[in-house]
């Protein structure tokens, strides 16, 4: 048995370590034309944050139209309005896959502990939800804004406060390197 653990941890490594190099590569691929206007952490953030906010609209947008349909969402407790239904579906994907990405391809030089990170990183997260529940309301309901629209204000004031948290709270390093190639 002890011996199907380790081989099972070897795997899990190995593997994870293949996906992180392999995502890493592709990152740092299209660094080069971009290299006089940030430094690679910063494009390291912000490739692998494009890539999970892409997830995240595009998931928003599927089951706003497609799983929703546009209508109130009822659960038997409460009901949820759609658009409110339609950034919560995104979430659910959105959450473990942007810690991972954040973990280990942004901030791989944190002074942090992984289950403090974690915390952490649930907390700014919780925040990000209570801004974007309150925004995209605001803008719905109040600004009678397209919740597409809504949806794309959102993000780019939740993904400042982000950033910003998560470089100085959730994954800070005691002695920053700098990453350039």
């Amino acid at each position: 048995m002890i011996k199907l653990n380790r081989k099972l941890n070897y795997l899990s490594g190995h593997y994870s370590s293949m996906v992180r190099n392999g995502i890493t590569s592709l990152i740092d691929f299209f660094y080069p034309p971009f290299k006089k206007l940030m430094p690679l952490h910063t494009f390291r953030y912000a490739a692998c944050g494009g890539a999970n906010v892409s997830l995240d609209i595009s998931l928003f947008i599927f089951s706003l139209y497609l799983i929703f349909h546009k209508q109130n969402f009822d659960i038997g407790f409460i009901v949820f309005k759609p658009h409110i239904a339609a950034f919560l579906f995104s979430f659910i994907f959105t959450f473990p896959i942007g810690f991972l990405l954040s973990k280990y391809i942004v901030w791989i030089d944190s002074s942090v502990k992984g289950r403090v990170q974690l915390f952490r990183y649930f907390v700014i997260v919780m925040m990000n939800l209570l801004f974007n529940y309150f925004l995209i309301t605001f803008f719905v309901e109040y600004l009678h804004v397209y919740p597409t629209i809504a949806k794309l204000l959102t993000t780019v004031i939740v993904i400042i406060f982000s950033y910003l948290s998560q470089k100085h709270y959730t994954f800070k390093v005691k002695h920053p390197k700098v990453l350039n190639k």
